[in-house]
């Protein structure tokens, strides 16, 4: 088959692979009918991931049909259409059972991380995929939810809800800032509005991702290049800052600006992927009563927007800014790794 293949820092290449084979009684094999780019894939082609080693085939989000089940498998057949979880859990350790999926105990890749696809365990970006432990890693696609949608709530939709805002514990009447309009940052302000803030305000450098935003559920737009982007944020608060700050990039820089602009007693939920670390000014913190969560995601909820989305309470089409074939990802990573030049989103590839 073909895939994306990781070959160091910098260097991927859409070559030819073995087939995957089941190795184990709860592996599935599934055809690949739609997967996508994720910034945590570009995070990995920057070097920010060093557990990735060269030959891993990336990716971790993807909808396809399934085409040899295990002999432990009994909830689900060949032909069946499913959204494989970016988090892969065996349920039976202490996390899964907790349903701190991130954390799984299982012995796929390294114990004690849940996130293996494109990881540690070849990825999604590739005609067919392995996955393991599937009875409880996959999600079966309802009829009326597209591959596009199926493919947003492997990872995105979920990451965004979960990671920031329910670990920013967004309540009724907060004042919301969302740092980071990217695909993240997006399904961060959309699921916000599930619990009923009275402002989102998109934050970012590029003007066409907070204009977009607005389709999200962002209730107002900063561009983070203005020399006044503070005082413009604070002027959509009662002057203390605001409620929660989720952090949606991944760089030192904006996880301070988070820092800059939280209330006293807030929440600072970072969602970003760091390569490396932020200074910490506690000094100054110790005596705001700042909360700061940070974290993988579980995948704990996609069952809940998998229902959402289904029953059209929440709307992910507009996520998808462009399409290619599986075949073209080399120029769909250009596409996307260009995004303020291509206005890209989220890139949908399909088989």
């Amino acid at each position: 088959m073909k895939a994306l293949v990781y070959h160091g820092p910098g260097q991927k290449s859409w070559e030819d692979v073995p087939d995957p084979v089941i190795q184990k009684p709860t592996d599935i094999i599934v055809k690949i009918d739609a997967t996508t780019i994720c910034g945590t894939d570009l995070h990995i082609l920057k070097g920010d991931v060093p557990a990735v080693t060269e030959g891993r085939i990336l990716g971790h989000e993807g909808v396809g049909t399934i085409t040899e089940v295990g002999d432990a498998v009994t909830t689900l057949k060949v032909g069946d259409r499913v959204i494989l979880s970016c988090v892969s859990a065996c349920g039976r350790c202490d996390y899964c059972k907790k349903g701190v999926y991130s954390h799984c105990r299982a012995d796929e890749g390294a114990p004690g991380i849940g996130w293996i696809f494109g990881h540690l365990i070849d990825g999604t970006q590739a005609e067919y995929v392995r996955v393991p432990f599937a009875e409880t890693s996959v999600h079966k696609l309802p009829e009326g939810v597209s591959d596009a949608e199926g493919v947003l709530l492997s990872d995105i939709l979920p990451t965004g809800h979960e990671i920031g805002v329910q670990y920013g514990n967004v309540k009724p009447g907060d004042v919301v800032a969302v740092i980071g309009a990217g695909p993240v940052g997006l399904a961060a302000m959309l699921t916000a509005g599930l619990y009923g803030p009275s402002r989102v305000i998109a934050i970012d450098l590029d003007a066409n991702r907070v204009e977009e935003a607005k389709k999200f559920g962002a209730t107002d737009g900063v561009l983070s290049s203005d020399p006044d982007w503070k005082e413009q944020v604070m002027a959509l608060t009662d002057g203390l800052g605001v409620d929660v700050a989720i952090e949606a990039v991944g760089i030192p820089q904006t996880f301070t600006m988070c820092l800059d602009i939280v209330r006293p007693a807030g929440t600072v939920a970072n969602v970003g992927v760091h390569g490396t670390g932020v200074d910490l000014p506690l000094d100054t913190l110790w005596i705001s009563n700042i909360v700061m969560t940070m974290g993988l995601v579980n995948t704990n909820t996609t069952d809940i927007l998998l229902k959402m989305v289904a029953s059209k309470k929440l709307d992910a089409t507009p996520f998808v800014s462009h399409t290619f074939k599986l075949a073209d990802i080399l120029e769909a990573y250009d596409v996307f790794g260009r995004a303020a030049e291509t206005k890209a989103l989220k890139v949908l590839l399909t088989a």
